[in-house]
């Protein structure tokens, strides 16, 4: 009776009990109605309910081979596993802090023998047995709050390390993106190089042609020659980064580089249509600031932990069982024992040591705090950012096209005039070289544009937002 009477109370004490320390509250940041860098042409701000798909945002791009690396990245990207791992880790963590708010009960059957010799007590019997099976039952009131803030700061803990898995996903989901966009991009000015190659043969055989015939000079067939095994050598060159690219990609989607092939895809023309909602929005869609800011949360409850430290704890016990000489009689009403009792612990001196660790948990939680908000600066910088990016990246792209337009056409009269005999084969090879860089620089420009819209997915969370954090 006194046992559950003394559980009962504990219990009492630990519901009924205040909890000491500070209440959270996110910490405050400045953030802007809208974003400064206008969006590019033909787009509009989103309404509330737009977002970005959730999940396997890539689709967007219909791009199969695409979707098919992207699905092996949660499954086999070797970094996401571990963060998943972590994840879990910390959801352990929260069912041994939950555990001390219940009472820790304990049992340690016995049995010894034992035997007095003779020559100490003459009228002993010989060998005798104890047979005991005691149970003991330990109860610390949470009556300051201590064991349930430790609790909630391993939930926000938690909390904090699904976000950082979500962040995890979406970091090596983009990589993987960009450098699948990169990698076709180098294809597409391979292709190139190879078209080029071939042309440039045939303006070397026609070079070769008119030396024959006593109308061009040696000096046009080696500039020819030149101009053929330069592009050759670029070409060759270009081997080295689409190799890379591919072997990074293999890793990101958790494959092994040797063997490793990309289904063959052409480049898309235009990146998507991004839906950007205002950037109030962005401290719920972006996991990397719902991670930070569940560890500022976590840290809250330090503080609270720390201050508890500075009261005394209750703890109750309580104890029964049995005890016989004689195991048969082990269990009878004459064997049964039982104790309780009660502690109250206080610390009369540490020369300052709680005191100090409330001042260290606060300075702990002011820099979670500060880094907390310079993530959302970063966030906003990095939205803005890929917004002027795409803007001015889809205006370079209009002038380049009519930049390779004219180069072409420079490249078709300077070799109707080189033919004629009006020019020399120099301007040919001007026109050539200008024609190449151009067509080049507008394969990389395309190729900017679609990274820069996967970096304005990532910098926008993914279509990811913080109720798909797990319940606390």
């Amino acid at each position: 009776m006194k046992c559950r009477f003394l559980l009962a109370a504990g219990l009492m004490l630990s519901f009924s009990a205040c909890m000491v320390g500070p209440r959270y509250q996110r910490p405050s940041i400045t953030v802007p109605t809208v974003y400064g860098e206008a969006l590019p042409a033909g787009w509009k701000p989103s309404r509330p309910d737009d977002a970005i798909p959730r999940g396997k945002w890539w689709e967007a791009y219909h791009d199969p081979p695409l979707n098919a690396l992207e699905d092996q990245v949660s499954i086999s990207n070797q970094n996401v596993l571990a963060a998943e791992a972590q994840y879990r880790e910390a959801l352990d963590a929260i069912r041994i802090a939950r555990a001390a708010l219940f009472p820790t009960l304990k049992a340690s059957p016995a049995v010894s023998g034992s035997q007095t010799p003779a020559a100490i007590n003459p009228f002993s019997t010989g060998a005798s047995a104890l047979y005991s099976i005691p149970l003991a039952i330990s109860y610390e009131a949470d009556v300051w709050g201590s064991i349930r803030r430790t609790v909630a700061a391993n939930r926000a803990t938690a909390q904090a390390t699904a976000a950082q898995l979500e962040n995890a996903r979406l970091l090596y989901q983009s990589d993987l993106a960009a450098g699948y966009f990169q990698y076709r991009g180098a294809l597409a000015v391979r292709r190139l190089l190879t078209d080029t190659v071939q042309s440039y043969e045939q303006y070397l055989q026609l070079t070769r042609d008119r030396y024959a015939s006593g109308v061009a000079s040696m000096g046009d067939v080696a500039q020819a020659r030149t101009q053929l095994e330069t592009t050759r050598a670029a070409l060759t060159d270009l081997g080295v980064q689409i190799a890379q690219l591919r072997h990074a990609i293999a890793v990101l989607a958790g494959k092994v580089p040797a063997g490793f092939s990309i289904p063959l895809h052409p480049l898309p023309a235009n990146p998507p249509e991004i839906p950007v909602a205002l950037p109030s929005a962005l401290l719920e869609r972006r996991p990397d600031i719902a991670a930070i800011e569940r560890q500022v949360a976590a840290a809250n409850e330090q503080i609270g932990i720390a201050q508890a430290a500075l009261y005394p704890t209750i703890s109750l016990s309580a104890g029964a069982g049995s005890e016989s000489a004689t195991f048969l009689k082990i269990l009878t009403a004459s064997s049964y024992f039982w104790s309780a009792g009660g502690e109250l612990a206080q610390t009369l001196f540490d020369r300052g040591r709680r005191r100090a660790q409330i001042s260290l948990t606060r300075a702990a939680y002011d820099a979670i705090a500060s880094n907390y908000r310079q993530t959302v600066l970063t966030a906003f910088q990095q939205v803005e950012d890929e917004l002027a990016a795409l803007r001015i990246l889809e205006e370079e792209a209009a002038v380049q096209e009519r930049a390779v337009a004219a180069s072409q056409q420079s490249l078709q009269i300077s070799t109707a005039q080189y033919q004629g005999g009006v020019q020399s084969y120099l301007q040919v090879i001007t026109s050539q070289t200008f024609a190449l860089q151009n067509q080049v620089a507008a394969v990389d420009i395309r190729t900017r544009r679609l990274v820069a819209s996967v970096l304005l997915i990532q910098a926008l969370g993914g279509g990811w937002d913080t109720s798909q954090l797990p319940a606390t």
